[in-house]
C-alpha cells in the first residue's frame, strides 16, 4: 500500500467513528502516518461511547455499571462518585480502595469549582529518618512493603466529606452496590486473575490469614473465577451503617490498629480519630481558549501542569504535528524543568510554603526556557529547581463521571503500588497502602517511580505526602469541555497534558487521544520513556542526533479515563484499551 492510499484508509477510518467533527480542526497527527504509512498512532482502535444524559468512565466495567445505575436512580455525580469509589474498592483490588486516599475535582452545572484533599497522612508517630539505618542510608524496602509503608488512609472521609456537601441520594443507597458485589461476588477480568497470582507469595509473607485474595482450592486464579469477599463486605456494612465512625472508630478501627500492632506498624486509634480531609482552593489556568481546574498541593500534578501548558502554548504544535521530532523535543524539554521543580519544591501546603504563585507566572517560567535550544536535548545535571526569591529552602485509578445536569467529578485514588503494602487487615478484608514511599525518605534518593525528592516533602507527624495524581477539568468558552485523570505514578501528569493536547491541538476524539501512544520524562533519570510505537524510526534518529536518550518501554503508559462534551453536547466517553478500563453511558 502506498502512503495516499495508506493516508485514505486512515481518513476513512476517523470519518467512520461518527465524530469527524470533533477531527477537522487538525490533521496534526496525520504527519505520523505519512511519514511512516506502515505505523499507527494508536494502541487500539477503539471507539467511544456517545451518550446524552450521562457518562462513567472508570477502570472497571463493573464499577463504571454501578455509577451509572446511580445517576438514572436520580443521583448527581458526586452521589456516582462515592458509590464508584467504594465498587472500585471491591472489583478493583490493586488500586481501588478504602485504606488508600486521593483527591476529589468537582464542577457543578453552575460554573463552580472544588477540590478535596484526602490524601493519606504519616502517622504521628512518623518522623524524616524512620526508614534510615544508624549510618543514614536507606533500608531497602521498608517504605514499600509491609505494616511500616503505611499512611493514615482517607478515602472513607473522604467520600463522607464529598456525600455531606453535594449528595443527593441517601448514604446507604450509594453503599449498597459495593456491598454486594463483595458479599455475593466480582467475576474476575484476566487482568484481576493475574494480578492476585502475582502478588500470592507477597501476600502470604506478610499476613498472618493467608485466606485473603486467595481461590477457595488454592489454585491460581483464572478469568471469570467468582471473587467472594465476605469480610470486606462486613466492612463496608458497618460504613454503611455509621459513616466516618464506621471506619475511623469502633470494630474496623480496632481491627486496622490490631494489625498494625500484628506488624510493627505505627499507625494508631488516635491517627484514626485525628485524620480529617481537607477542602482546598482549586488551582485554575488558562491555555488558549481554555480554563483548567485543577488540584492543588500537596497534588504536584496541578502545578506541573499549568505549567507544561504554559511551556508550550507559544509553539505551533498542531502544524508541526503530532509526535514530530519538534512538537516532542518541545514537550519533553518542558517535562524536564517541571519535574526538576517539582523535587525542589513541593510539599505538602500546611507544612511548607508552595510558591504556586512564583512557579506559574509568565516571567519565572520564561527564565526557566532561557537555555533551551532545538539544535541539542539540555542535560538534566544542568537543570535543578528554579530559583525563586525569597524561598527557604504503579498503582492508582482514576474515573471521570459527568450527569444530566452536567456537574462534573474528576478523581484519582491510590493504594501507591499495585495493591498497596499487600497487608490485608485481619477482620477487616481491605489492603493497606504504601504511600509513606511518595515521602522524601531521603534528600535525593529516588522513590518506587524514580522520582526524586527534598526537605519539602520530608516526613513529619500527620504531614502529608506528595503526589503526581492530576484530577482536571477543562471549560471552553465558560461551558464544562472535558474531563481528565489517569493512573501511572510518575508518568500521570505527563499522560494528562498529551491526552489533553491530543485533543485540543492535535484535533483527535476522546477516545483517539486515550488510544494514542505516550511517552515520558521526568527529569531524572534523564531519559525519555516511549511505548513501543509512540515515535517514528525517522523521529527517533533525529531525536538521538541532538542527545535525547530514548528507551522504549515494555510496559504501557496511563489508564486514561475521560470525558469529553461534543459540539452537540453530547458525551464521549475514552477509557483506556490498556486496561479493563471501561465508559458507560446512558
Amino acid at each position: 500500500m502506498n502512503k495516499l492510499s495508506y493516508f485514505l484508509v486512515a481518513a476513512t477510518f476517523v470519518s467512520s467513528l461518527s465524530l469527524a467533527q470533533d477531527v477537522k480542526e487538525s490533521k496534526g497527527f496525520y504527519q505520523f502516518l505519512t511519514e511512516d504509512p506502515t505505523q499507527k498512532p494508536f494502541y487500539s482502535d477503539r471507539q467511544g461511547v456517545i451518550a446524552s444524559n450521562g457518562m462513567v468512565a472508570s477502570a472497571h466495567p463493573e464499577a463504571s455499571r454501578v455509577g451509572v445505575e446511580i445517576l438514572k436512580m436520580g443521583g448527581n455525580a458526586a452521589d456516582a462518585a462515592v458509590a464508584v469509589q467504594f465498587a472500585l474498592a471491591v472489583v478493583h483490588p490493586a488500586a481501588g480502595n478504602i485504606g488508600g486516599g486521593g483527591f476529589f475535582v468537582y464542577r457543578t452545572k453552575k460554573g463552580k469549582n472544588y477540590t478535596l484533599d484526602f490524601r493519606e497522612k504519616a502517622p504521628l508517630k512518623g518522623h524524616k529518618d524512620m526508614y534510615l539505618d544508624a549510618d543514614g542510608n536507606v533500608i531497602q524496602g521498608l517504605s514499600l512493603s509491609g505494616h511500616l509503608a503505611s499512611g493514615v488512609p482517607g478515602s472513607v472521609d473522604g467520600m463522607v466529606e464529598v456525600h455531606k456537601k453535594f449528595g443527593k441520594l441517601a448514604w446507604a443507597t450509594l453503599l449498597q452496590p459495593a456491598i454486594d458485589l463483595a458479599e455475593k461476588g466480582v467475576v474476575l477480568t484476566l487482568k484481576e486473575a493475574t494480578g492476585l497470582n502475582r502478588i500470592k507469595n507477597d501476600l502470604k509473607k506478610l499476613n498472618t490469614d493467608t485466606t485473603y485474595f486467595r481461590r477457595p482450592d488454592g489454585k491460581d486464579w483464572v478469568e471469570g473465577d467468582l471473587l467472594v469477599q465476605k469480610d470486606l463486605g462486613q466492612t463496608l456494612r458497618r460504613i454503611q451503617q455509621k459513616g466516618r465512625a464506621g471506619f475511623y472508630e469502633g470494630e474496623t478501627a480496632a481491627l486496622l490498629v490490631a494489625e498494625m500492632e500484628r506488624g510493627k506498624g505505627i499507625i494508631s486509634a488516635e491517627d484514626l480519630l485525628q485524620y480529617h480531609a481537607t477542602w482546598r482552593e482549586p488551582l485554575v489556568g488558562n491555555f488558549k481558549d481554555y480554563k483548567l481546574i485543577t488540584m492543588p498541593p500537596v497534588s504536584s500534578g496541578g502545578v506541573a501542569l499549568l505549567q507544561l501548558m504554559k511551556f508550550v502554548q507559544p509553539y505551533p504544535l498542531k502544524r508541526w504535528g503530532w509526535h514530530s521530532d519538534s512538537t516532542i523535543q518541545v514537550m519533553i524539554e518542558a517535562e524536564r524543568r517541571v519535574y526538576a521543580d517539582r523535587a525542589k519544591f513541593l510539599g505538602d501546603p500546611d507544612f511548607v510554603k508552595v510558591p504556586i504563585k512564583e512557579l506559574t507566572s509568565d516571567e519565572y517560567l520564561k527564565n526557566r526556557w532561557k537555555d533551551f535550544t532545538f539544535n541539542k536535548a539540555t542535560n538534566s545535571k544542568e537543570i535543578d529547581g528554579g530559583l525563586i526569591p525569597g524561598y527557604e529552602s504503579l498503582e492508582t485509578t482514576h474515573f471521570s463521571i459527568v450527569d444530566k445536569e452536567g456537574n462534573a467529578v474528576s478523581i484519582t485514588t491510590t493504594l501507591n503500588g499495585g495493591y498497596g503494602s499487600r497487608v490485608i487487615v485481619k477482620g477487616g478484608g481491605f489492603l493497606m497502602n504504601n504511600e509513606m514511599d511518595d515521602f522524601s525518605i531521603k534528600p535525593g534518593v529516588p522513590n518506587m517511580f524514580g522520582l526524586i525528592g527534598n526537605e519539602a516533602n520530608a516526613i513529619a507527624p500527620s504531614k502529608r505526602m506528595l503526589s503526581s495524581m492530576t484530577p482536571t477539568i477543562l471549560e471552553k468558552n465558560k461551558k464544562l469541555y472535558m474531563v481528565v485523570g489517569t493512573p501511572g505514578g510518575s508518568t500521570i501528569i505527563t499522560s494528562v497534558f498529551q491526552t489533553i493536547l491530543n485533543v485540543i491541538e492535535h484535533g483527535m476524539t476522546m477516545q483517539q487521544a486515550v488510544n494514542a501512544y505516550k511517552f515520558h520524562h521526568q527529569w531524572l533519570p534523564d531519559k525519555t520513556t516511549f511505548e513501543n510505537g509512540a515515535f517514528t524510526e525517522s523521529v527517533i534518529k533525529r531525536l538521538q542526533e541532538k542527545g535525547y536518550i530514548l528507551e522504549m518501554q515494555r510496559n504501557t503508559i496511563g489508564r486514561m479515563d475521560c470525558i469529553l462534551i461534543r459540539p452537540d453536547g453530547t458525551l464521549e466517553g475514552g477509557s483506556d484499551p490498556r486496561g479493563d478500563d471501561t465508559s458507560i453511558g446512558y
